[in-house]
């Protein structure tokens, strides 16, 4: 029996407070880029946060369950893990926080196709084929639209911003594979935390000796970077995960699905304002198109339901 509620008052506030958190991780990282390299931090925060995640289990007596079933989809969400958040750390080197997070979140799109041929179940409707066309129409035209400060600077930092854009991207099919591993594997009947963890330590493993191959080692102490990181570590990475798992347990996922699309919307809106990174026409078209992709992917189970009621309401 399905005893998750609709959406209410609480879950929406939560759920706004938790998009707001989840946007400004973008900008968080960019805006500590100078002291910290975004690698650095982000296997910083893994490790920490993966301590915490450890410490929240021992108080409530919690084991890992099904170890032999899951170490090796264990494994591999680690690996995702790690591509995704070094795709996401050098992709801020040369494009805008704003203009990451939004190729960032098209990894619904990934894992809606990817399921789709690998799931019965997980068929995608018309509506849902025209979520995906207007997602990726939305992509080309933030590509397109590329008119940022750093094409003023001439060709080599307009490629490299580019770069930065297709790094983002990847980043995005990174999370969406993951996705699509934990739904397809043992990880989805283990508890969440468990799979949480195998991705911290993952990334935390595998990020620190990228980034002394990559020399992105030195840190200069500010103000800045430790709000950053204790940003970055227990809001982001342990108290936002906490309560976005509660939701999942008490709310109807479809609902809450479909308000993750504020998360780009809150980074474009953050990376302008705490930034002040341009914010291109080009890019904004594409950005709409893009989320409106997203919300009727992951939003179809809600959205044909609000149809089927307002076509009852009608004949009645």
């Amino acid at each position: 029996m399905n005893t998750r509620k609709p959406l209410d008052a609480k879950a929406t506030t939560l759920m706004v407070g938790l998009c707001f958190c989840f946007g400004l991780q973008q900008v968080a990282l960019k805006a500590s880029a100078q002291d910290m390299a975004p690698v650095l931090q982000i296997a910083l925060r893994s490790g920490l946060a993966a301590l915490l995640v450890v410490a929240l289990m021992l108080s409530r007596r919690e084991r890992f369950v099904q170890v032999a079933q899951t170490w090796k989809p264990g494994l591999a969400v680690g690996v995702l893990f790690f591509l995704e958040y070094l795709f996401l750390g050098q992709a801020l080197h040369y494009t805008s926080a704003s203009r990451s997070v939004v190729f960032l979140y098209t990894a619904p799109i990934f894992t809606a196709l990817i399921l789709h041929f690998l799931e019965v179940s997980e068929r995608m409707a018309p509506l849902q084929w025209a979520g995906i066309l207007l997602a990726f129409g939305g992509i080309g035209t933030a590509f397109f639209g590329h008119h940022t400060v750093a094409d003023t600077g001439g060709g080599q930092e307009a490629a490299l911003s580019w770069l930065g854009d297709v790094l983002a991207l990847l980043a995005g099919a990174s999370w969406g594979v993951t996705t699509v591993v934990i739904r397809m594997s043992g990880l989805a009947r283990v508890p969440a935390k468990q799979t949480l963890l195998y991705q911290l330590v993952g990334a935390c493993l595998l990020l620190f000796p990228v980034a002394l191959l990559l020399h992105q080692t030195s840190v200069t102490v500010t103000p800045i970077l430790l709000l950053s990181l204790v940003y970055q570590v227990f809001v982001l990475s342990f108290v936002a995960f906490l309560l976005w798992f509660w939701l999942l347990r008490h709310y109807q996922a479809s609902r809450i699905g479909v308000l993750s699309f504020m998360t780009p919307l809150f980074g474009v809106l953050l990376g302008a304002v705490l930034l002040h990174e341009p914010v291109e026409p080009g890019f904004v078209s594409g950005a709409v198109l893009v989320v409106a992709g997203l919300v009727l992917v992951s939003g179809y189970g809600w959205i044909s339901q609000s149809l089927r009621k307002i076509r009852l309401a009608g004949k009645g």
